[in-house]
């Protein structure tokens, strides 16, 4: 007979660690995918609540005279350096500068 207990205590010890171990993945693995569906659902969320909160702010200069202006900027900057690495001549500079700013 104390065979036969030693053999049931046993098998209890396996089921309940089994069960325990069990039990724990689970949570886990609950928790990992919670994990991922939140982070998936900001993930498409964010795109759509920046735009919005972004709106608006107004610019002082309107964004087509800016964008302009800066392009502009650019284009005379390296037409300088053209100029400077001796690409362009003051006559061609000059020429390219006041179409620029026509």
């Amino acid at each position: 007979m104390p065979g036969l207990l030693r053999g049931v205590a046993r098998t209890a010890v396996v089921a309940g660690t089994a069960t325990a171990v069990s039990n724990r993945v689970s949570r886990r693995q609950a928790g990992r995918w919670a994990q991922q569906d939140y982070e998936r659902q900001h993930q498409y969320e964010e795109p759509y609540a920046q735009p919005q909160e972004a709106a608006p702010a107004a610019p002082a200069v309107p964004p087509s005279t800016a964008d302009d202006m800066t392009a502009k900027i650019d284009q005379l900057k390296q037409l300088a350096d053209l100029k400077a690495q001796g690409i362009l001549t003051e006559e061609e500079f000059q020429s390219q500068k006041s179409q620029l700013l026509a």
